[in-house]
């Protein structure tokens, strides 16, 4: 009868046991799920945000007009397009000319 007792005991801890283990490898996988599901609806909503944006700025030309109208002509100065960079690249490679430029210059000057 003992043995059968322990028998019985044993059974049942190594069910729960295992049951155990297996629902939490289970729950692991739903919560990795989860967190993957966060991070896409995140950036859907950073991009929806973004085109709402892009939306208002670009179908309200006539509210950038009134601004512009606000500030004085004195404050807002138009931008020439040779101010205007594609990139960061073309923005650090002409800087740097320029940077270049103005210390042979003071070489000269030295000298």
């Amino acid at each position: 009868m003992f043995k059968f007792k322990s028998l019985i005991s044993i059974f049942i801890l190594s069910f729960l046991l295992i049951g155990t283990s297996v629902i939490k490898n289970q729950t692991r996988e739903i919560e990795k799920k989860i967190v993957n599901l966060t991070k896409k609806i995140n950036l859907k909503e950073k991009d929806l945000n973004e085109a709402q944006l892009d939306y208002f700025y670009l179908t309200s030309p006539f509210i950038i007009d009134q601004k512009i109208e606000q500030i004085d002509q004195l404050k807002y100065l138009t931008m020439e397009y040779s101010n205007i960079y594609l990139s960061i690249s073309d923005f650090l490679n002409l800087k740097n000319k320029v940077v270049e430029e103005n210390q042979y210059e003071k070489k000269i000057q030295k000298k």
